[in-house]
């Protein structure tokens, strides 16, 4: 099956940002990963020695090593080449041991047909993670449907994503001056704007301000979005809002994310195979 026109351009916006993206998260990651996903993930995934995980959407393989790092033998997957190349240049050579990476493009169904047929998909997977991938993935049936295939009983799902409502749906940010009458002191107070939730077309915007090339964002509303994964027999058991706090903040930056600590940056869902 040949590549949509807009899957086209979804690939190559990630081969074009494949360096400049690893070069800003590097191997330790920005402040999304440091203070927000890892938390996470240290929460809601307890990786036991010897478990096997598949990383879906692995980027420069921040998750994958983090698993590695914990025990478990990995499968590092992602659909550009360009951003394999980066995960396995920063692996340790301990993490290396552990790590295998393969190119797996997530919208298609025979990609994952093939890589169920494979060596490292036998006996399926205790843990499959993808990680703030959701919203830059144009069609999620395909993983959806595999998810049962590729996971053992009991396995678990870990997905994080950017936050639907606040987020995807292309919700604009204000910042008001609001004067304390009592005192005739101002201060700043910061809000989000949601315009379109139910329907929302693919819209074009930056990861990373500065990066060569912008990317598709893909809006689905809460009901879309889980009942994906629902129809498929997966059970979610956990999920979280993530949210900076007021230390965080970015003062030179009064439009960053970091300053809105009422409204969360990220959800994260953990899905089972039952």
């Amino acid at each position: 099956m040949s590549a949509t026109p807009e899957q086209r351009g979804i690939h190559s916006s990630w081969i074009d940002n494949a360096e400049f993206w690893d070069t800003n998260i590097g191997l330790h990651g920005n402040k999304y990963w440091q203070q927000l996903q890892k938390p996470s993930l240290e929460r809601l995934v307890p990786i036991q020695p010897g478990c096997k995980a598949l990383d879906l959407a692995t980027g420069n393989g921040l998750v994958a090593r983090w698993l590695a790092s914990k025990g478990a033998s990995v499968v590092a997957s992602d659909g550009s080449e360009e951003m394999l190349k980066h995960a396995s240049r920063r692996s340790s050579p301990e993490e290396a041991d552990r790590i295998s990476y393969r190119k797996l493009d997530v919208t298609l169904p025979e990609a994952f047909e093939e890589f169920l047929q494979s060596e490292p998909a036998r006996g399926g997977f205790d843990v499959v993670t993808c990680n703030m991938a959701l919203m830059d993935i144009s069609d999620l049936e395909p993983m959806a449907n595999a998810l049962p295939k590729l996971l053992k009983k009991g396995g678990i799902f870990f997905a994080t994503m950017l936050h639907p409502v606040f987020f995807t749906s292309g919700a604009t940010r204000f910042v008001e001056v609001v004067t304390n009458e009592e005192t005739g002191e101002y201060y700043n107070t910061r809000g989000k704007v949601i315009r379109e939730y139910r329907e929302k077309a693919p819209w074009r915007g930056v990861a990373v301000n500065g990066q060569p090339a912008f990317q598709l964002y893909f809006h689905r509303p809460l009901d879309v979005l889980l009942g994906t994964f629902f129809k498929t027999g997966l059970v979610m058991d956990n999920m979280e809002e993530l949210y900076f706090e007021k230390q965080d903040a970015i003062k030179e930056r009064p439009e960053s994310s970091a300053n809105y600590t009422q409204i969360p940056a990220i959800m994260v869902m953990r899905f089972r195979n039952m």
